[in-house]
């Protein structure tokens, strides 16, 4: 499914919408960005964000979505000093998309988002991290080069630019 002529509906949800809204509002506080733990599973090509180049993989294209958006929340925590921006994956909850057995808790998959945006504790309140329950987890998405690379991509598929 496409929204606008070749740009898949899964990135431009999923991680051009994000760029944009990041790049044209106020600066917040606290950035909160809802990942996946599908991101460990795949390497990113930056060259072929928009799956022109290779055989189109739906499972693949969410998993590299959401490694997007933890190298954009962490972009972000790079440039923007004065803002808080972590990533998140809420688990594998009994949602729609979940599926009723997802071994996750539906409850305890919307708590870290909450506390990240509200919290006042030391950890709520740092940046640049990437969180599981509440707990800081190790992404695979650390390479700054990376990171500028999908800024820029996303920079010129939209044509708005994510300043410092």
């Amino acid at each position: 499914m496409e929204t606008e002529p070749r740009v898949p509906s899964i990135f431009a949800v999923n991680v051009l919408a994000p760029y944009i809204l990041t790049a044209l509002i106020e600066r917040p506080d606290r950035l909160v960005y809802i990942s996946s733990g599908m991101h460990r599973g795949v390497q990113l090509r930056v060259d072929d964000l928009l799956w022109t180049k290779r055989a189109w993989s739906g499972w693949s294209a969410y998993a590299e979505s959401k490694l997007c958006d933890v190298l954009l929340a962490f972009a972000v925590a790079r440039r923007w000093k004065n803002v808080r921006s972590n990533a998140l994956e809420p688990g594998w909850v009994p949602t729609k998309m979940g599926g009723p057995s997802a071994p996750d808790d539906l409850r305890q998959g919307c708590v870290t988002q909450a506390w990240l945006a509200t919290n006042e504790n030391a950890l709520a309140r740092s940046t640049g991290g990437y969180f599981y329950h509440q707990r800081l987890r190790a992404p695979s998405a650390n390479d700054v080069r990376t990171q500028e690379a999908l800024l820029a991509e996303c920079g010129r598929i939209s044509g708005i630019r994510l300043t410092d």
